[in-house]
């Protein structure tokens, strides 16, 4: 009867003495180094087109004459390129002349670090964007007659009564204060949505492998 998989793996990559061993323990550490590798890759890929898309948006706003909406975008989408370029650095030094466990279960400590720092940086990054884009549509072009001004001037006009702080309405002013709230509220939650569209089966995959591993190493 043909040794299943399983078993294959318990005596090849568990006991070191198994003829079978070598193999085994290349085979996983192909794969090993294949995610990390193709993850390494994506993520490199992402933080290009965030760099790109971060200066491809600047003229266009002028151009449609919203240019605090470009300004703000590349602000926020530059420092989070830069702190990212900095976790993948650490990324670089993970020792890969380890076992594939050791190699993957170093990654996985490393993933975990960097959705820690970054669901942080959603909580200010998501506010921030839709502060660019009320900013933006409110104050229009540099040097010209701001629409939001013009806004508030015509609502004045119908409704008299209405209170205005610092030129902008009270309850326009409430109401953006709360999309603040629930966008920093659920930072996590979006930034965890745009991780699995982009990552997902490279993470599933790896959350396989090293399932695998200790669950056969559980049962040795």
């Amino acid at each position: 009867m043909e040794k299943s998989i399983e078993t294959i793996w318990k005596e090849g990559f568990l006991r070191s003495d198994a003829l079978i061993a070598p193999k085994v323990i290349d085979l996983y550490n192909k794969k090993s180094t294949h995610i990390v590798d193709k993850f390494t890759r994506m993520f490199k890929i992402n933080l290009i087109g965030i760099v790109a898309f971060s200066i491809f948006i600047v003229p266009i706003s002028y151009l449609v004459k919203i240019p605090y909406l470009g300004i703000g975008m590349f602000i926020i989408m530059n420092i989070l390129v830069m702190i990212n370029y900095k976790l993948l650095k650490g990324l670089k030094k993970i020792d890969k002349n380890v076992n594939s466990y050791q190699y993957l279960t170093s990654f996985d400590k490393w993933m975990k670090e960097q959705i820690t720092i970054n669901t942080k940086i959603a909580r200010v990054m998501y506010p921030w964007i839709f502060i660019s884009m009320v900013a933006g549509f409110w104050f229009g072009p540099f040097g010209g007659e701001a629409p939001g001004e013009r806004l508030v001037t015509e609502l004045l006009i119908q409704f008299p009564d209405m209170v205005v702080v610092f030129g902008f309405p009270l309850y326009g002013l409430i109401g953006g204060f709360i999309i603040i709230l629930l966008l920093a509220y659920f930072a996590g939650r979006i930034y965890r949505f745009d991780l699995n569209l982009v990552y997902g089966r490279v993470l599933k995959k790896l959350e396989e492998i090293i399932t695998d591993i200790e669950s056969l190493k559980a049962t040795d």
